[in-house]
């Protein structure tokens, strides 16, 4: 049962495939990270507005079951889709790391046994203390539900874990990934830069040209 208000607030947010591109579409991002959200509201600019979940009053868990980035995207953005009717798209990321057989890819949010960042970053460094080969990637899949259908766009980007963190921007691994061809970590680097460079930065290029194209 939907309370009065929400379903005042369901009326307004307009069916983003039916806008025209001079009004700004709105677009439900199934997360409840503020970093995730800062930054893709960020990458998208004024082409469309996010809604949070916070912002649909929804503060539940949602399941992430499967064993790929492109499953537990479409676990969320479908668990989100059914509960509200409305087009919405999630994501999920991971980190790849060559020598540790690309671990912790699907489960780098809670790696260490938690979803704290510096206990994730910290069990890293430990698995990687006195290794050399520090090679690794940078992947987000995001899945875009609209009427019921599944759509996916990836970006990656390639790097080196650093020996210790360095920076406080960004969050996650960010300050101890140095992306290829830079000397800095994501930590580090501007906004700008990751904005240029990052895989949730390419994964978005692919999601916008999408939505301008309906």
């Amino acid at each position: 049962m939907i309370c009065g208000k929400c379903s005042l607030f369901f009326k307004s947010i307009p069916l983003f495939l039916n806008s025209v591109m001079t009004q700004l579409p709105t677009l439900v991002f199934a997360t409840s990270n503020k970093g995730k959200l800062n930054e893709l509201q960020l990458l998208l600019g004024t082409k469309m507005k996010l809604v949070s979940l916070e912002e649909l009053n929804f503060f539940e868990d949602i399941p992430e079951t499967t064993p790929t980035l492109e499953g537990n995207a479409e676990q969320k953005a479908r668990f989100i889709y059914n509960r509200f009717g409305l087009p919405c798209f999630s994501d999920d990321s991971g980190l790849f790391i060559e020598h540790l057989n690309g671990a912790p890819g699907v489960d780098s949010a809670h790696f260490s046994g938690s979803r704290d960042d510096g206990k994730n970053i910290a069990h890293v460094l430990s698995l990687l203390k006195g290794v050399s080969n520090r090679s690794a990637y940078f992947k987000t899949v995001f899945c875009l539900v609209i009427d019921g259908l599944a759509h996916y766009f990836e970006g990656s980007v390639s790097g080196i874990i650093s020996d210790q963190p360095e920076g406080t921007g960004g969050f996650g691994y960010d300050p101890i990934f140095i992306p290829e061809g830079y000397t800095q970590t994501f930590g580090e680097l501007s906004p700008s830069v990751k904005k240029e460079i990052s895989h949730r930065s390419r994964a978005t290029k692919q999601l916008v040209e999408f939505l301008q194209n309906q």
